[in-house]
C-alpha cells in the first residue's frame, strides 16, 4: 500500500472549522524556523502558544509543551508573525498595540479577556463541506511561512491572496481586504491576515526555505481553495492568522504629509508581511477534530463540549516563556531593534 494511500486513509472527510485566540506568550526576537539557534534573531516577533517554544525547536513539540496560551489545552503549537510598529514625524518607534477578536472571549461571549495574541483558524475545503478529500493533520516537527520581510513591490503582494489586510471600522469588520497598510487611520484598528498554503507533498517536514514543501491554492479569504497538484497530493487543513492591531491610538499623530506611518518590526513596508507555523498539537487531537463536523465553539469552548479541551482565558494568559533576548521592545524608541548595530537609546 502507497505512502499516500495510508495518509488519506488517516485523514477524514468532513466538514470540520477550527477558531480560536491564543494570547500572546512572549514579545522577543527569536525565530527557530528560519534563525535557528540564533539569539537574538533579526527582528522582533509577537509569539503565541505553547511554552516550549525557544530559539531551537525540533521533534515532537506537543510532548514538550506544560501549557499554552491557546484556547485548545492540547495544542502546545507555536504561531508567530513580526510586530507592527507606528513611525513618528520624528523619526522614533512605538510598538502598537494587539487587541483580541471581539467574537472570542473567556465564554466566547462578546466580553474579550484575552491578552493580545491572535485568532488561529483551521479550515476545510470551505466552511461547509470537505467535498471528497480527506483532510490531513500535520505530523510532528512539521513547519512552514508564508510571506517574506525581504518583499517590497505590490506584484510580489497581488501574487500572494492570502497576505492581505482590513481597515477595521469596528471590531467586528471583515471583508474590503487590501495588499498594503491602510493610507488612512483606521477606526478600530488594522487587522493582518495570513493565509498558509494547503497542499504538502507528503514527505518533508521542512524545505530549505520553509516553503516548497508546501503548495498554495488559496483565492485569498476563506474562499475555497483549488486541488492540489500531484507534486503536493496531500490536503492538509488550511492554518491562518488574524491579527487586531490597536493603531487607532495613534490617530492624533498621522503625519502632516499624510504618509501611512506604520511597519513591521524588520523596517519593512507592508509588502513584506509574513508569518510561522510550527505543529505542536498533542497526540491526535488535531486529527480528530479534522475528522469531526465541529464548527467553530462547538468543537469545544468554556460552557461547551466538544471534540476539544479547553481553558479560560485566565488560564490562558497565566502560560509564559522566559524572554532570552533583554532588549526594549516597547516605548519610544530611536530605532527598531535589531535593525542597526549601534548601542539603543530611548525616548520617554
Amino acid at each position: 500500500m502507497s505512502r499516500l494511500v495510508l495518509l488519506l486513509q488517516a485523514g477524514g472527510i468532513a466538514s470540520a472549522a477550527l477558531r480560536f485566540a491564543c494570547s500572546t506568550i512572549s514579545i522577543q526576537r527569536l525565530d527557530p524556523i528560519v534563525e535557528p539557534g540564533r539569539i537574538p534573531s533579526g527582528h522582533v516577533h509577537q509569539i503565541v502558544g505553547g511554552n516550549a517554544f525557544n530559539a531551537t525547536m525540533e521533534g515532537d513539540i506537543g510532548e514538550r509543551g506544560t501549557c499554552t496560551t491557546c484556547a485548545y489545552t492540547e495544542d502546545f503549537s507555536n504561531y508567530w508573525t513580526a510586530v507592527m510598529y507606528f513611525r513618528h514625524e520624528n523619526g522614533s518607534y512605538k510598538r502598537v498595540p494587539q487587541y483580541p477578536n471581539a467574537q472570542l472571549g473567556s465564554d466566547g461571549s462578546d466580553a474579550p479577556d484575552i491578552k493580545g495574541g491572535m485568532t488561529v483558524y483551521y479550515t476545510s475545503k470551505d466552511f461547509n463541506s470537505n467535498g471528497n478529500q480527506f483532510i490531513r493533520a500535520f505530523p510532528p516537527g512539521f513547519r512552514m511561512t508564508v510571506g517574506s520581510p525581504t518583499a517590497n513591490t505590490v506584484d510580489y503582494a497581488r501574487g500572494h491572496p492570502g497576505l492581505r489586510y482590513t481597515c477595521l471600522q469596528t471590531v467586528l469588520t471583515r471583508g474590503s481586504e487590501t495588499t498594503e497598510f491602510p493610507t488612512k487611520p483606521c477606526p478600530a484598528g488594522i487587522m493582518a491576515i495570513h493565509h498558509f498554503p494547503a497542499c504538502w507533498d507528503g514527505k518533508n517536514l521542512d524545505s530549505p526555505n520553509h516553503q516548497d514543501h508546501m503548495y498554495t491554492t488559496t483565492k485569498g479569504g476563506f474562499a475555497e481553495a483549488g486541488a492540489c497538484p500531484t507534486s503536493h497530493p496531500v490536503r492538509v487543513a488550511q492554518v491562518a492568522y488574524e491579527t487586531m492591531w490597536d493603531t487607532s491610538v495613534f490617530k492624533d499623530m498621522w503625519p502632516k504629509n499624510g504618509k501611512q506611518p506604520f511597519v513591521w518590526s524588520f523596517e519593512g513596508n507592508g509588502y513584506g508581511t509574513h508569518a510561522d507555523y510550527l505543529f505542536g498539537w498533542k497526540g491526535d487531537s488535531l486529527q480528530r477534530a479534522l475528522n469531526s463536523t465541529c464548527m467553530f465553539h462547538r468543537c469545544g469552548s468554556p460552557g461547551v463540549q466538544g471534540v476539544l479541551k479547553t481553558q479560560t482565558a485566565e488560564e490562558m494568559n497565566k502560560c509564559a516563556v522566559r524572554n532570552l533576548v533583554v532588549e526594549q521592545t516597547d516605548g519610544w524608541l530611536v530605532e527598531l531593534p535589531g535593525q542597526k548595530m549601534v548601542p539603543m537609546r530611548f525616548r520617554g
